[in-house]
């Protein structure tokens, strides 16, 4: 499911500037597709534009019947009546996904036996300054297993005895839910540590729900902001 809402706050109609002869939006689905690691791929959006933009590449879109507040909310409505055990969230504006990764997002459900993970989603180490502390950089911190322990726009953890080497990851807006979990997202109230940072992954830590973090060296190029752009135009081969 790639959740695209037109006007985004940041960069708004990001989803549908051209990356290199064709929308943003397209080159994430197609890049989705190609992995070809899914039984389905759905755009999930509120517009026009965008859905006539994906029926032209040949691909499917469910229309949004609700006003949502974040991506998950809208592929909960969008999925409820359909059958899946596993959902994956691509963002809209991720098109430098990559299929090794998605791959090891999916294998954590594979191995997770037991039905204790409720999601899982991909992290990337990052050393430079100024994406650590880009409030358009979501960082994440976990325990030593690799779940997630918290998600800040903030520089996580706060460097404040520099001798001390910690690593920063970067938060690579991809999940993978159990279908379960993600229905019970769309029930749950957000609460003020999500609506302050807002990052939606916030609520599922706040209501108890366990995230593997999968660390991948595969550096894409989420688009933010009209630079993310310049920087996925020079990049995009």
């Amino acid at each position: 499911m790639i959740p695209a809402r037109y006007q985004a706050s940041r960069f708004p109609a990001k989803l549908m500037q051209d990356l290199r002869g064709k929308p943003v939006i397209v080159r994430t689905y197609e890049a989705a597709t190609g992995t070809a690691l899914f039984d389905e791929v759905y755009v999930v959006t509120d517009s026009d534009v965008i859905e006539e933009a994906i029926q032209q590449a040949g691909g499917k879109v469910v229309r949004s019947q609700q006003e949502h507040n974040s991506g998950s909310d809208r592929i909960a409505e969008a999925v409820t009546d359909l059958k899946a055990d596993v959902v994956v969230n691509v963002q809209g504006d991720e098109p430098f996904i990559d299929k090794e990764s998605l791959a090891k997002v999916i294998q954590v459900f594979h191995e997770d036996k037991k039905n204790e993970i409720d999601l899982a989603s991909i992290m990337t180490p990052i050393s430079a300054w100024d994406q650590i502390s880009n409030p358009n950089t979501v960082k994440v911190i976990v325990d030593r297993l690799n779940f997630a322990l918290y998600f800040s726009r903030s520089p996580i953890p706060y460097p404040r005895d520099e001798n001390i080497q910690a690593p920063y990851y970067k938060h690579v807006g991809i999940y993978a839910f159990r279908k379960s979990a993600l229905l019970d997202f769309k029930k749950m109230p957000m609460l003020p540590l999500e609506a302050k940072e807002k990052i939606e992954a916030i609520r599922f830590l706040e209501y108890g729900k366990k995230i593997k973090m999968v660390e991948t060296e595969a550096i894409g190029i989420g688009i933010d902001a009209p630079e993310d752009l310049e920087k996925a135009r020079s990049a995009w081969k």
